[in-house]
């Protein structure tokens, strides 16, 4: 199975991966989509258990390419659910009868939690129904027999997940007149695409001011600026050392995210800490949009060093500095970690949550056994 690692798709997602010609969650997200629908259309299996092992190997590769590109494991993850979740119901199968073969017998509240809720279908070709009673695993007389039988709901499957890539932005904007009103201040930070879209479906119901932070070292707030600026939306480009400042008099602050962990917490770009320990200090409401596909089942206990993912120090502190840059070490991160505690909600493409139930959301998204690829 180990040789669909080495597929050319799947070499070429993970030099770009490495080389950091994918960036953004969603960008990479949509390359492990489209390689992991490739992957399953050329791959030969006989049994269920043939078909899991492929997926994981390749996703194994992919994470091991960019593990802190945390969409991608996610992703991977989500795409394994669905192919349990169409097996199971395509053999008439349960999902309670298939956890229960691996629980002790005895009713628990983790199983009850684990089940999570059924994913609804919308299938243009061959259905699970019409196709239950025909899989027959490890058949001698005809070993391709399952796959044929298999993969018709599978690539529906598989296009759901892109879909729902296709959609976030939309989906995560879609209400965002309940969660902005008129003549409130706005902080954000950086450029990110799923808050950009969110202020500007917001701007169709509501007049507001959005109060945009450079982010230096990257300053991608000017682009984010100059973009909301375009769209008629009245804004202010200001430094990022007047956020504290500035927070007596921002309503709301609205963050994107990189990866949303386990706990509650995630990662967004750095500075974010910054503006969110402010806004706790004022008592103002700090908002996260993101898609459910950054939800990721790791936790960030330690908060070490390890977990981040650094720039050039340079951009910091110049190699021109001369004796300086010898007797410091300069450190560029891309990203803030925020513990749960300084989140309010998250708003995501499936409604809105706190931060306390983002572990139930991952037990419905993705497979205990799939955490660690």
């Amino acid at each position: 199975m180990s040789s669909y690692s080495n597929l050319r798709p799947v070499e070429a997602l993970a030099s770009k991966l490495q080389r950091r010609q994918v960036v953004g969650s969603r960008d990479a997200a949509l390359e492990t989509v489209l390689v992991l629908r490739q992957v399953v259309t050329k791959a030969k299996f006989s049994n269920i258990n043939q078909l899991i092992s492929i997926i994981r190997t390749v996703g194994h590769r992919l994470v091991e390419a960019q593990p802190k590109e945390h969409s991608v494991g996610n992703i991977v993850r989500k795409v394994l659910h669905h192919v349990r979740e169409e097996y199971h119901t395509a053999t008439g199968q349960s999902a309670f009868t298939a956890s229960s073969a691996q629980l002790d017998s005895g009713y628990s509240i983790a199983r009850f939690v684990q089940q999570g809720q059924p994913r609804r279908h919308h299938v243009t070709g061959p259905k699970s129904s019409e196709i239950r009673g025909t899989l027959k695993e490890d058949d001698p007389d005809d070993p391709d027999s399952f796959a044929r039988g298999l993969k018709p709901v599978l690539m529906e499957a598989i296009q759901d997940v892109l879909d729902e890539l296709e959609t976030v932005y939309d989906n995560v904007s879609k209400n965002a007149k309940d969660h902005i009103h008129s003549d409130e201040i706005i902080l954000t930070l950086g450029h990110s695409k799923t808050v950009e879209a969110f202020l500007k479906s917001a701007a169709h119901n509501r007049n507001f001011t959005a109060v945009v932070a450079e982010t230096a070292p990257s300053y991608s707030g000017q682009q984010l600026a100059h973009s909301l600026s375009s769209a008629g939306i009245f804004t202010f480009l200001v430094p990022d050392s007047s956020i504290y400042a500035l927070m007596s008099r921002v309503n709301k602050v609205i963050l994107g995210a990189h990866a949303v962990l386990a706990n509650g917490g995630m990662f967004a770009i750095s500075g974010s800490l910054l503006a969110a320990t402010a806004a706790r200090e004022h008592s103002t409401p700090v908002v996260v949009c993101t898609g459910q596909f950054k939800l990721t089942p790791h936790w960030n206990l330690n908060h070490q060093y390890g977990a981040h993912d650094f720039g050039n120090p340079s951009e910091v502190l110049a190699f021109e500095e001369g004796d300086l840059v010898d007797k410091v070490d300069v450190l560029n991160p891309y990203y803030d970690y925020i513990p749960p505690e300084l989140i309010d909600a998250f708003i995501t493409n499936d409604g809105d949550h706190p931060p306390s139930s983002i572990y139930r959301l991952l037990k419905e998204t993705y497979d205990d056994e799939d955490n660690e690829l």
